[in-house]
């Protein structure tokens, strides 16, 4: 293997900063392709990114990893777009939900987690006011 080659095998976590999104000109440079193509990848293989109020694409370092995942298989390894699309799928009990066919969204799982604790900690706190209340109107 040339080093022009193994300069294309990124590792998936290489030098991304720190931080939860990014805007599109950041991912095509860390990548190394025009945004155009991300923005194709992106059709082609069934990514959504999470948009800000005003639209604009924000991805996350999933996306980052999946974007170098797919320019390694199509770059360098030689693959078709088809081909890369299902070396890509999720094989057999990796990452999948309970019955096996959905992908689990490990993040978006947290942070439903995450906003039922809080829902379940107000709910206890109007219980709490309307039992306070209660005994206020039965004592009158």
């Amino acid at each position: 293997m040339s080093k022009e080659d193994d300069a294309l095998l990124v590792d998936e976590d290489q030098d991304i900063p720190d931080k939860l999104y990014f805007r599109i000109g950041e991912v095509a440079e860390l990548v190394g392709v025009e945004s155009h193509v991300l923005r194709y990848w992106e059709g082609e293989f069934k990514m959504r990114p999470h948009r800000s109020s005003s639209g604009q694409r924000l991805y996350r370092k999933r996306d980052i990893s999946r974007f170098l995942k797919i320019k390694r298989l199509l770059h360098t390894q030689g693959f078709t777009i088809a081909g890369a699309r299902k070396a890509l799928m999720p094989k057999e009990g990796e990452e999948q939900g309970g019955d096996g066919n959905l992908p689990v969204d490990l993040e978006k799982l947290r942070e439903v987690v995450e906003r039922v604790a809080r829902v379940r900690v107000e709910l206890n706190q109007l219980r709490r006011a309307l039992q306070t209340l209660d005994a206020s109107v039965g004592s009158r």
